[in-house]
């Protein structure tokens, strides 16, 4: 399927362009995983957004796929969001109409409404005459976005996991520092601690709102090259210091279920001894 999606210069959605992308369950059909994107701006009603678009006149500006969609947390009218994956910007823009018309084929029921759509079907003849305007070439299929060896060189904020008897390798916190992937991750699992529960908003208040730690399930050291990240199943967020525990020891870099154990042993016997102090007192 492919899908023109509008992004407004001023929206109540809290979109990211190339990351995530909210709509109404009314869309849900139009925006199914692996749908082909065209991202589409309206005319301009704000000159002081003229820096930040290709053209001021309604445009096509890039195009992507859905990644996966999920259920918005935070909406009370059944809205979704999806991830959004094989973002490709254009050089140029390529304007919704020219000198032969709008590039999209308008029914004739729908000249007077067509453009309130924020999602609109379009056939692959137009998706590929879009994208033959805006010179992208042939858009390929998904590539490994992930490089490991980038990772291992980055030697900002990392943590180090390794085997004995072998080469330290240095894990990196990348995702972290990528707006992409921790977007995507914390829109996906939240912003509390996977392992322990621990928000930092709550405990600390508004100054450290959303602060956490994303951390790849499996060490940069175990990938073995260039890997496609699905922030659902390869990011969680944790805390500082469950992040810290996890690579504690470089030989053994523990796995969330078994940090998680660790934490249940040790509320375990803080709830034992508890219950002695007390019946002691």
């Amino acid at each position: 399927m492919y899908t023109i999606i509008t992004e407004n210069d001023e929206s109540a959605w809290e979109d990211e362009t190339g990351i995530l992308y909210h709509f109404p369950k009314r869309y849900q059909r139009y925006l199914e995983p692996g749908t082909r994107l065209v991202y589409y701006k309206g005319k301009i009603t704000n000159k002081l957004f003229s820096g930040k678009r290709l053209s001021d006149s309604p445009h096509y500006f890039a195009v992507a796929k859905i990644g996966k969609v999920y259920p918005d947390k935070e909406s009370t009218k059944g809205d979704l969001f999806a991830t959004i994956v094989d973002y490709t910007p254009f050089e140029k823009a390529v304007l919704a109409k020219n000198e032969s018309g709008y590039l999209e084929t308008i029914p004739d029921t729908r000249k007077n409404n067509y453009w309130r759509d924020g999602a609109r079907v379009i056939d692959q003849y137009i998706y590929q005459k879009i994208i033959s305007l805006a010179e992208l070439g042939q858009v390929s299929e998904s590539t490994p976005d992930y490089n490991a060896s980038e990772a291992l060189n980055d030697l900002d904020n990392l943590l180090e996991s390794s085997s004995d008897g072998k080469a330290s390798m240095r894990y990196v916190t990348t995702y972290e520092r990528d707006p992409k992937y921790r977007k995507q991750a914390i829109a996906i699992h939240g912003n509390s601690c996977f392992a322990c529960g621990f928000n930092f908003g709550e405990f600390y208040g508004e100054y450290a709102d959303g602060y956490i730690h994303i951390h790849h399930r499996t060490p940069v050291s175990e990938l073995g090259g260039p890997k496609s990240i699905d922030p659902e199943t390869d990011l969680v967020p944790l805390c500082a210091n469950c992040h810290s525990v996890v690579h504690r020891r470089r030989a053994n870099t523990l796995s969330i279920s078994e940090l998680m154990e660790l934490i249940e042993k040790t509320s375990n016997k803080s709830s034992k001894r508890d219950a002695v102090t007390g019946a002691r007192s």
